[in-house]
């Protein structure tokens, strides 16, 4: 089966999601609770189960965080390189900032599911617990210029972050999961996917006129293009194993993370064009995150 088509079921909830969006039965109100159950809950079991249950040699998985680093830091100077070359309004340019390294976890964990299974959403979970703390950082940074305790405050209570610590400590400890907790902790993880897909669907949002298309290119150029390529070479070069360097280059490759958004208001900055950075990223992912996985 082919990458496309591997991944073709995601993208079919997410634009699912997004005509359930346009539905009287399915308002804001009923897609923010859906938001919050798979972020506070469902996400979280499923991180803590693939990082307590993993395999994964130390090794492999030092190097599989080097790659991520090194691709997410990439993004940082790469999008900064676009407000002297964009020059766009310093407000627009600090919201957007963050579309072209924070990704999405939801697709990227639907992904990992796909390609490799449980071992690639181990993986992959490890790198989420990684670099989350780093693009929110980044992300914050520069929407407020400073940082703060609130910003440390904020981190230690994010659920992935936490999820992703106690799975990596349980590993390491060699605590094993009692049959019970763990069948109700897979059945949580279960309908993780599905139902994070169907949000970023009804997330999606064109609003035309708020950003320039040269601008939309540049971002979205180096999250779904400039970034996988990256993850490429450096996978190689590093010598991950087949596995390591599709997990690297699907995070790499999937679209921009939808909390983007929620954090450039939350901040008081623009949120339009990071929504419409997100919509239009996500919609090319369907066509360049296959093209990627096929390498």
């Amino acid at each position: 089966m082919t990458a496309a088509l591997l991944l073709l079921p995601d993208f079919v909830l997410i634009a699912f999601g997004a005509l359930l969006r346009r539905t009287r039965q399915f308002d804001a109100r009923f897609w923010a609770g859906v938001e919050r159950l798979v972020y506070l809950v469902l996400f979280p079991s499923l991180l803590f189960r693939s990082l307590a249950t993993s395999t994964a040699s130390p090794s492999e998985a030092w190097r599989l965080i080097a790659v991520g680093v090194l691709v997410t830091l990439s993004g940082m100077v790469l999008s900064a390189l676009g407000k002297p070359l964009l020059r766009l309004e310093p407000d627009s340019f600090a919201s957007c900032f963050q579309c072209a390294f924070r990704f999405n976890t939801y697709v990227a964990l639907a992904a990992a599911a796909r390609i490799g299974g449980p071992q690639a959403v181990a993986l992959i979970s490890l790198l989420i617990g990684i670099l989350v703390p780093i693009v929110n950082v980044a992300a914050v940074a520069m929407l407020a210029h400073r940082s703060d305790g609130r910003l440390i405050f904020a981190l230690a209570r994010n659920p992935l972050v936490i999820a992703c610590v106690l799975g990596i400590a349980w590993n390491l400890a060699g605590l094993p999961l009692l049959a019970p907790v763990d069948r109700v902790l897979e059945l949580l993880a279960t309908a993780a996917l599905p139902l994070g897909l169907l949000a970023v669907g009804a997330g999606l949002a064109f609003e035309r006129g708020t950003l320039p298309w040269t601008a939309v290119a540049w971002f979205n150029g180096i999250k779904l293009a400039a970034l996988p390529a990256i993850a490429w070479l450096a996978s190689r070069a590093i010598g991950l194993d087949p596995l390591g360097q599709q997990v690297a280059i699907t995070m790499a490759a999937v679209p921009t993370a939808t909390s983007a958004y929620i954090l450039a208001v939350q901040m008081k900055a623009r949120g339009a064009p990071v929504a419409l950075l997100i919509s239009t990223g996500t919609l090319m992912a369907a066509l360049t995150l296959p093209l990627w996985l096929s390498l």
